[in-house]
Parts: C-alpha cells; sequence; structure tokens
C-alpha cells in the first residue's frame, strides 16, 4: 500500500499525477525547477520541493535532488510520470536501493524496451515481425551505409536509448546519411545520454498505431488501440482511440501481438506496444515505450479504465483489478495537443505570457492542463500546454464535438497551433479517416499554411 508519492515531472502530467493520488486518498509532493515555481503542479500537490535551476539537467534530470526530496519529505514511492526520468532503468534502482517504490516497470522491464535495439531482439523473439534494419546499434557511418544499402533507401536513421521523435532522421541517399547521421548522434546524446543510433527501412504511406497494455507481473491485458499517424518532427500532434485504421483480424493480431511480447518479459505496470501499419494492413513491430502515454486519456474515454490509478495500484502490490474479458470499448475518442508553437514556422517552439485564456467544455470535452491566465510559458521544456480530449458514441460525434471545442479554445499572449488543429478537423482526408504518418506534407500546406 502506498501513502505518499513524489510526483518526478511537470506540467499537465504532474497535475494528472496528483489527481489521481487524491481519487486514491494518497497524500503527493511535487517537484519543480526555479522556473516552475508558479506552477500549477506546485500548487496542488500536498507538499513541494524545489530540486534545482531552470535546466532540467539540474533539476527534473537530477537523481540525487530528487531521491533527497523523496527522503526528506517521507515519500514510499515516486511516480516518473512521462519523459524526464520515466524510461530510466538506473533511476528505477536507485529508487528501490532507498526503499522507494518506483511506479512503473521493473529496472528488467525498462532495460529489455527502453532501448530500442533490445526491445527489437525481444520483439523477435516473441515471434513480432521487425522492419528490415540493423540488429544492434551501428558503431559509425559506414556501417550505416552498409545497412542502408543491404536493405534499401529510403531509411531511418534512430536512436537506440529514447523515443519522442528525438534522434531520428529519415535518408534518402549516402550523401544525406553521411550529413544527418552525427546530427542525429548529437540529438540522442543530449536528449537520452547515449549517441548510440540503429538503422530501419523506410515503410512509405505507412501508419502509426499502438496498443496500451497493463501488467503486474503475471498477467497482462490490453486496452485497445489508438491511431497516432498526425506527427510533426516525428512527434504525435493527433491520437484517436480506437484507431480507424484497424479492422477485422488484424485487429485482433495486433493487439495479441502486444500482449504476447509483455507476458514474455513479465511486465509490471503501464506501456505502450508501438506498430508501423504498411498500405497492405502487415505490421511492424518498432518499439514500446515503459511508462504513461502522454495519449492515455483518449483510452481512458473509451473504456473506462484510470490508468494511472492503475499504476499506482500495481506498484502498490496489487494485482491486476480487470480481466481481459472486462474490457469493453465505448464510443470514439480524440487528443489534440494544444502547442506553444508556430506551424507557419516549422513549428517553431514559443513561450511567453498568457495573457487570456478560455478552455472550452461540454459533452464529452476533457482538458488536460497546467495553464492559466497570468501563466509564464518556460522556453525550457516542452511546448504542450494542453491536452483537449474529445468522446462520442461514434466517430462522427467526436469530431463533431472536437470541432466545436476547438472554436471555443482561446489562447491569447503567444503562438499556439489551436487554428492548426482547426484545419485539421474539418480537412476532408482527417474527416474519412483515409490518412498517414505522410498527412502534414501532402494535404496541410494549403489548407492551414503549414511549412512541411
Amino acid at each position: 500500500m502506498i501513502d505518499k508519492v513524489l510526483v518526478a515531472n511537470r506540467g499537465e502530467m504532474a497535475v494528472r499525477i496528483i489527481r489521481a493520488c487524491r481519487d486514491l486518498g494518497i497524500r503527493s509532493v511535487a517537484i519543480y525547477s526555479e522556473a516552475d515555481a508558479d506552477s500549477q503542479h506546485v500548487a496542488m500537490a500536498d507538499e513541494s520541493v524545489c530540486v534545482g535551476p531552470p535546466a532540467a539537467a539540474g533539476s527534473y534530470l537530477n537523481v540525487p535532488h530528487i531521491i533527497n526530496a523523496a527522503l526528506n519529505t517521507g515519500c514510499d514511492a515516486v511516480h516518473p510520470g512521462a519523459g524526464f526520468l520515466a524510461e530510466n532503468a538506473y533511476f528505477a534502482e536507485v529508487c528501490s536501493r532507498y526503499h522507494i517504490v518506483f511506479v512503473g516497470p521493473t529496472p528488467e522491464n525498462i532495460r529489455a524496451m527502453g532501448n530500442k535495439t533490445q526491445a527489437r531482439k525481444a520483439a523477435q523473439s516473441a515471434g513480432l515481425k521487425t522492419i528490415p534494419g540493423s540488429d544492434g546499434p551501428v558503431k559509425d557511418v559506414n556501417e550505416a551505409k552498409a545497412i542502408a544499402r543491404e536493405v534499401g533507401y529510403p531509411v531511418m536513421v534512430k536512436a537506440a536509448a529514447g523515443g519522442g521523435g528525438r534522434g531520428i532522421r529519415c535518408v534518402a541517399n549516402n550523401d544525406e546519411l553521411v550529413a544527418l547521421f552525427p546530427i542525429a548522434q548529437a540529438e540522442a546524446r543530449s536528449s537520452f545520454g547515449s549517441s548510440e543510433l540503429y538503422v530501419e527501412k523506410l515503410i512509405e504511406s505507412s501508419r502509426h498505431v499502438e496498443v496500451q497494455i497493463l501488467g503486474d507481473g503475471k498477467d497482462v491485458i490490453h486496452l485497445g488501440h489508438r491511431e497516432c499517424s498526425i506527427q510533426r518532427r516525428f512527434q504525435k500532434l493527433v491520437e484517436e482511440a480506437p484507431a480507424p485504421s484497424l479492422v477485422g483480424r488484424v485487429n485482433d493480431r495486433i493487439t495479441r501481438a502486444a500482449v504476447r511480447l509483455a507476458d514474455s518479459i513479465n511486465y509490471t505496470g503501464a506501456g505502450t506496444v508501438e506498430f508501423l501499419l504498411d498500405p497492405d494492413d502487415n505490421f511492424y513491430f518498432i518499439e514500446a515505450n515503459t511508462r504513461i502515454q502522454v495519449e492515455h486519456p483518449v483510452t481512458e474515454a473509451v473504456t473506462g479504465v484510470d490508468i494511472v490509478k492503475a499504476q499506482i495500484s500495481i506498484a502498490g502490490g496489487e494485482p491486476l483489478a480487470i480481466r481481459q474479458r472486462d474490457v469493453k470499448l465505448q464510443g470514439h475518442s480524440i487528443e489534440f495537443r494544444l502547442l506553444a508553437e508556430d506551424p507557419k514556422r516549422d513549428f517553431r517552439p514559443a513561450s511567453g505570457v498568457i495573457n487570456e485564456l478560455r478552455l472550452p467544455g461540454g459533452p464529452g470535452v476533457r482538458i488536460d492542463s497546467h495553464i492559466f491566465a497570468g501563466y509564464s510559458v518556460p522556453p525550457f521544456y516542452d511546448s504542450l500546454l494542453a491536452k483537449l480530449v474529445v468522446h462520442g458514441c461514434s466517430r462522427d460525434e467526436a469530431l463533431a464535438r472536437a470541432s466545436r471545442a476547438l472554436d471555443e479554445t482561446s489562447i491569447d499572449g503567444l503562438t499556439t497551433n489551436v487554428g492548426f488543429h482547426r484545419a485539421i478537423v474539418r480537412d476532408e482526408r482527417f474527416i474519412a479517416a483515409d490518412y498517414d504518418l505522410d498527412f502534414l506534407a501532402t494535404d496541410l500546406v494549403s489548407v492551414a499554411g503549414v511549412v512541411p
């Protein structure tokens, strides 16, 4: 049983975790950097501790400071949220060393899935199809060139130690590979502390589909799937549950594959298994995320399962509260990531003070956010301001509610992508669910003035 949780995150994710703790009657402690002293998660928690300067390396990634904050406030658990230390096996081990429960998978789970090349091997062992490419990290650009020649251009160069769209480059030929390889290495080193890269064949006209899983170390279930194909710079902007691209037997095969992989490593906690779906409905494992996902609310909307509460309960030693037969999908849900960035300037991040704020409400509308009128958006972190989540009995009803909710939304004082989302929700291909990972490059240049 967990009594007090240190929330090792910030922004809307920290707010989400604190709310789950309150629902469970658990006390919470927020950590914050000097830049986040006036943030909503700090005000909402029962206690708060400053862990360092604005730069994440000195605060939200500072393991000794975070552990000290947990010990000094009497916390018996740490919830890492998403990003920062959420998929750091070392951090999970340090928590265990100090008898602090890590609300997430075991260090062994994180190692098996957190490193993308290790996850690829685990998936192959579990019988999942993977994309042709290198069997492990490539040692240099020459080995990357050899792999690219073997599988054929275009290829993807990816960071082995992380995700979230960082350390990834699409490469069309040898010259691009030579130019972009060191850039991807530097980004991977900066984001994940490791410059290891691997190479995969680019599956063209593909869709990005993921399966939400929950495990207690003995049993694993899935909570259905999500569509995540609308992305910029390999980072998700819009997510749907269930995925409209999955029908019939493919639907069943992909969820069974995700459970089989998680079961093979005795998975504990919440996680996501991600796939690419080609135009012929073949699906390929690409990675697994050993944490809560930003887009988890769409799954909560269609299943009625509170995934964050489930994480905390499992970490406290309780078995899964539901079985696979209990999971029933109801209706359709869509999430829009409202970001401080300018779509017309290559999605350049923005910062500044929110002068006026109007957020939507009404039937089927959920807002997960940490912002308020007068809030100063810092330039040091992810640009996510809020998640607008809509739910309806059908996809058509969800789309209608999305259009209405986006029209009600106003964030004044800095540049955001709200207008960009209004263009998406009225786009004919999006309405028809006829889109793939190339959607932004091919469809919204004229609609939203986006520079691809």
